[in-house]
């Protein structure tokens, strides 16, 4: 029986997909089965009419469409070129392609043409490790399929240019490794710039252990002290995107048809910053097809959370496995997605309702309760799992007159960039990119303490009653500041300065 392949995506991974056409005679029917859904059953008029444009005429049979493996729910409208191909080979092409020989992907017009789908980069990689390498594929997503490469591909606009191919399969032209593509490297070039900050000495440390380490970062402080421009500026300190984090980050906007116009992968760490009234699945991810939310967007990348405390204390909580296990996992009834979600999480947030609370110049207006209240919306565990605490003061107006050189995002880089070549020489073999993604047997492994720098921990266990998670945190931003250093042990001065990320903005009310 003729059969076309193609892919089915769960999540950013890919399924193969037997597309086989039954055509008997009888009464004039077209049923698909193998639980399509809505998009899927839709396609039957879009095959019709395509079809008679090509042939001028559809086949007058009972025809049945199976799409196996039948217990895989199929969604989108990249099916319709595969139903297409497979009825044309039953009806008027006589026999099959042979095996493991191609993909079709693509959704048609009701003229025949071939519009681009989304989830081709994932498809089409998934397809070619599991032994596929010839593709046909719609035109307006070559770049996107091209940065996989090496395959054999046809990029075709209109069915008529499949249909002569079916009737004379000739050898697709090859497409190697695009270097335009491979390299996706483009770097940070001029605009927002740490030079611009004026003060804010302490912070700005706090975001170059940020980068170096991909550690998480709070800020907290008074409307107008900088917090919003640190954050922003931290993208130009980032290090750039390196060949399979591109395609790793791709392949999720790849899913949900983000990738910006001819651009083959993501090029740039992406930079995602929801407004507060953001939903759980908008942050998290899901829906009846489950896609990828706001911290799958961020993959590789930074998810800033402004008025941290203004978001649902539900979608808060929701970030607590992502930001622990780097992944989102969500469970249907028939199938599990999982979306990766390795994001540097940068949120800041007032010290009190008002926003004045310890200013110096400004009054407070807000009572106990009112503040309490206000930091309690977010919970103690998800602070826990906050590598660094970082009190933003409102800058003065004497230190805005001052002038003096202030360090450039790119000389800032160049130090990130060093601390990051030490972690990737380190966890080589670990399959770790970073200090923040250290477990407890890495910390043991990596983090080797002094006695005098053992004690300093325990002072400041029992001080500030840290649990566990906060010691580890600890530990994991003095390796980067070390690291920063180029210090292959961890000093007191090491620890020191770690402990002072560790700030909680409720002590401040004892």
């Amino acid at each position: 029986m003729p059969f076309a392949y193609t892919v089915c995506l769960i999540g950013i991974d890919g399924v193969l997909v037997e597309v086989e056409a039954d055509l008997q005679a009888g009464l004039p029917s077209f049923s698909i089965v193998g639980l399509p859904d809505a998009a899927v059953k839709e396609s039957k008029e879009r095959v019709k009419a395509a079809i008679k444009s090509v042939i001028n005429a559809f086949p007058m049979k009972h025809i049945t469409v199976n799409l196996a493996p039948a217990d895989l729910k199929k969604d989108g409208t990249t099916y319709d070129l595969p139903i297409a191909v497979s009825i044309i080979l039953a009806e008027h092409i006589k026999r099959e392609l042979p095996s493991k020989e191609s993909i079709f992907l693509g959704e048609l017009a009701l003229d025949g043409r071939i519009r681009a789908v989304t989830g081709v980069l994932p498809a089409v990689a998934s397809a070619k490790a599991l032994g596929f390498n010839n593709f046909i594929l719609p035109l307006g997503n070559k770049e996107e399929a091209l940065a996989v490469g090496n395959i054999h591909a046809l990029f075709a606009s209109h069915l008529h240019d499949i249909f002569k191919w079916l009737q004379k399969p000739v050898p697709l032209p090859f497409f190697p490794i695009n270097e335009h593509h491979a390299s996706a490297l483009d770097a940070w070039k001029g605009g927002d710039d740490f030079s611009q900050i004026v003060g804010q000495d302490f912070a700005k440390r706090a975001m170059l252990i940020t980068a170096a380490g991909g550690h998480n970062i709070i800020m907290d402080g008074p409307p107008g002290s900088g917090k919003t421009m640190l954050s922003r500026r931290l993208f130009s300190i980032l290090p750039d995107l390196n060949e399979l984090e591109a395609i790793e980050t791709t392949k999720i906007y790849s899913v949900i048809g983000k990738i910006p116009k001819r651009q083959g992968l993501i090029k740039r760490r992406p930079f995602r910053s929801p407004h507060h009234t953001i939903s759980d699945i908008g942050l998290i991810g899901g829906g009846s097809s489950p896609k990828p939310g706001e911290v799958s967007l961020a993959h590789n990348g930074v998810l800033f959370l402004d008025e941290f405390p203004e978001f649902r204390r539900s979608v808060l909580e929701a970030m607590r496995q992502p930001m622990e296990d780097g992944f989102v996992n969500l469970v249907r009834a028939q199938y599990s997605v999982r979306y990766p979600a390795r994001f540097v999480l940068v949120a800041s947030m007032n010290p009190c309702p008002c926003g004045y609370f310890g200013h110096l110049t400004k009054p407070c207006i807000c009572t106990p309760f009112q503040i309490a209240r206000y930091r309690a919306k977010v919970s103690g565990p998800l602070l826990d799992r906050i590598d660094l605490h970082v009190s933003v003061p409102a800058v003065s107006l004497k230190e805005l007159s001052q002038i003096r050189p202030a360090e450039t995002s790119s000389s800032l880089k160049v130090l990130v960039k060093k601390a990051r070549l030490i972690q990737t020489k380190r966890f080589f073999n670990g399959g770790l990119h970073t200090n923040a993604q250290m477990g407890h047997s890495h910390i043991k492994m990596y983090c080797m303490l002094s006695d005098e720098s053992k004690r300093i921990l325990e002072m400041a266990f029992e001080r500030y009653h840290l649990s566990l998670r906060s010691l580890n945190k600890i530990l994991k931003v003095a390796r980067t500041i070390a690291d920063l250093e180029e210090c292959k042990r961890l000093y007191p001065k090491h620890i020191l300065e770690a402990l002072q990320f560790r700030y909680e903005p409720k002590e401040e009310m004892k």
